[in-house]
């Protein structure tokens, strides 16, 4: 179980940093410079989709190890 922390914590923060930037991105959040930016609408679902790519391994690698059901 130690072995997947490193990759499903940051993926989990990665995750969420992704959603907070792509709605930012989107307008839908306001109140921050980010709000209404391309730039944010951009680069927020690709962070999103490296955080899930990461947690998509600790679950891989969780599976995997001797003695998991």
């Amino acid at each position: 179980m130690k072995r997947i922390w490193p990759y499903l914590v940051p993926g989990v923060l990665l995750t969420a940093v992704g959603a907070i930037w792509t709605l930012q991105g989107f307008g839908v959040l306001g109140g921050s410079v980010m709000s209404g930016s391309t730039l944010w609408a951009t680069i927020g679902p690709i962070v999103l989709l490296v955080g899930l790519g990461l947690i998509g391994v600790a679950i891989v690698m969780a599976r995997r190890r001797p003695g998991a059901k």
